[in-house]
């Protein structure tokens, strides 16, 4: 089909636009009497059809939107889109574009328009994972291998591709029916048993070896999610870096003696069982480290029970006190509505405005004892949490002398052996089988025990170090912990106070309408 190109002249997105274009959704507040009023993070839709828009631009502030109508504008490249996380539905039908690019970071995305486009490829969609609809037809679209791309997306319901070159081939429908099994509607026309079975038979060795390949690909999801399920079980008892092989590893990176003792007779045994004691140690501390995290989370866990506990009653008090405000409130408005003497009617607004402002000292008294109460369970949190990380240290330090023992065991025992070696080395009658480097340094021994020394020196300290960032991180944890806690009772308490005083003026400014 020949595309024809028209003059139409552009119209560039602008405040006025957006606005006009917005289909709002949000709470009921009653001091909000017109749009004038909402925030751009309150409104979830956006219509923009039909504005002949070349670029999209100015939307970074619609963080709440769920949909997007961009489709019949004049639009050539995906962008300025980054900060619409909360996107569910895209539509960018009948543009010019060329490229999928610019939707990474739509992960929430459910619903993609693409038709009646330029695209002659379909990329850059990896991290779309509950992409359900795909509507991409009357593209560019030629190769049937490319569709394949589309396998990653399990939760894919729908897909449109007719219009394309690729719609054209011979066995297409088969090879989709074939390649996705899941997908219930192909170019907007149910994919029926009749279908699915016929492409089976056409496709079985295809779909043995899909069947082979998925396998794979499971089995290697489930050892990953495996490895991080380890990674993060070592990282919340704060022994991240502490498995045993990565331990002995560290304290033998760059030791002097490393590449050189395990060929010295005894030597070998002596370094497997330094190695097994070693990690013996090392799954002690993460045994404590998990009994510790276990009784953390549950101190955390009754904390926010706590928490929710106070905020409930907080705003069932709240909401007592603006319920018999409100009422009385209303039927004295439609009083001095009805109220003809000027002088009566100040005395009764002033009267109203006494009422409203015992009213905010009762609101924001409230929320003083819900702030200081909040602030007494997060002191009794810290206290708790410091408590259990004193403990943890405490047996932490205990694990790493049991280390330190070891090494100067080690230690000793790596003497005993170095003095042997080099004993027998001086007899000229001994016949020692030894590399011919090693033998050379074992006829000095006084730089044998200086590679000894040095040696325990560095195991010493990467024991020390380990055993600093440990308590570190245990540390920094729980500042972490209160301090994020704090921050966000912060910010609610100012948002709360913040509600008061906007209400406040929404009834002092009523009032002010009937002077």
């Amino acid at each position: 089909m020949q595309e024809v190109e028209c003059e139409v002249e552009p119209v560039f997105m602008d405040e006025e636009m957006l606005h006009e274009a917005a289909m709002v959704q949000i709470p009921t507040y009653p001091h909000i009497e017109n749009l004038e009023e909402i925030k751009h993070s309150d409104i979830l839709r956006l219509q923009l059809e039909f504005k002949n828009i070349p670029k999209i631009q100015f939307l970074w502030e619609f963080t709440s939107l769920t949909r997007l109508d961009l489709n019949n504008n004049l639009i050539e490249k995906i962008e300025g889109l980054d900060r619409l996380v909360n996107l569910t539905w895209l539509t960018l039908s009948f543009n010019k574009i060329e490229k999928i690019e610019g939707l990474e970071s739509l992960r929430k995305l459910e619903v993609l328009n693409l038709t009646h486009n330029r695209i002659a490829v379909i990329e850059n969609l990896d991290t779309l994972e509950k992409l359900t609809h795909l509507y991409i037809g009357s593209n560019r679209i030629e190769q049937l291998d490319n569709v394949l791309y589309l396998r990653k997306f399990e939760t894919l319901f729908a897909l449109a591709l007719s219009g394309n070159p690729v719609s054209e081939e011979e066995e297409y429908k088969y090879f989709i029916a074939a390649y996705f099994p899941k997908l219930m509607y192909l170019d907007y026309k149910l994919l029926d048993a009749k279908t699915k079975n016929e492409a089976a038979v056409k496709y079985h060795y295809v779909l043995e070896k899909m069947k082979g390949e998925e396998l794979q690909i499971q089995q290697a999801k489930e050892k990953e999610q495996r490895q991080k399920d380890e990674v993060k079980l070592h990282k919340d008892a704060f022994v991240e870096f502490l498995t045993g092989s990565y331990m002995f590893k560290s304290m033998f990176k760059d030791d002097p003696e490393a590449d050189i003792f395990p060929s010295v007779p005894g030597m070998a045994d002596l370094l497997r069982t330094f190695e097994q004691q070693i990690a013996e140690l090392c799954k002690q501390l993460f045994q404590i480290g998990l009994d510790e995290h276990k009784r953390r989370e549950e101190e955390v866990s009754s904390f926010f029970s706590g928490h929710a506990k106070s905020v409930r009653y907080y705003q069932q008090k709240t909401s007592q006190i603006l319920a018999s405000f409100e009422e009385q409130h209303n039927e004295r408005i439609s009083e001095l509505q009805q109220l003809s003497d000027p002088e009566v009617l100040r005395v009764e607004i002033n009267h109203c405005n006494d009422e409203i402002n015992q009213l905010s000292s009762s609101l924001l008294e409230l929320e003083f004892h819900l702030y200081s109460g909040l602030e007494d369970i997060i002191q009794k949190l810290d206290a708790n949490v410091s408590e259990m990380i004193v403990n943890f240290v405490e047996s932490a330090e205990d694990i790493f002398a049991q280390f330190r023992d070891l090494e100067d065991n080690y230690y000793e025992n790596v003497k005993k052996i170095a003095v042997t070696t080099l004993e027998n080395v001086a007899k000229k009658d001994v016949e020692v089988e030894l590399p011919d480097d090693v033998k050379l340094l074992f006829k000095s021994k006084e730089t044998v025990m200086d590679a000894l020394a040095t040696g325990h020196d560095n195991h010493l300290q990467t024991i020390i170090d380990q055993e600093t960032q440990l308590i570190m991180r245990a540390n920094v944890w729980k500042v972490a912990l209160i301090k994020r806690i704090e921050d966000n009772e912060l910010e609610r308490n100012r948002k709360r106070t913040s509600t008061v005083h906007r209400y406040m003026n929404y009834l002092r400014e009523q009032l002010e309408e009937l002077q």
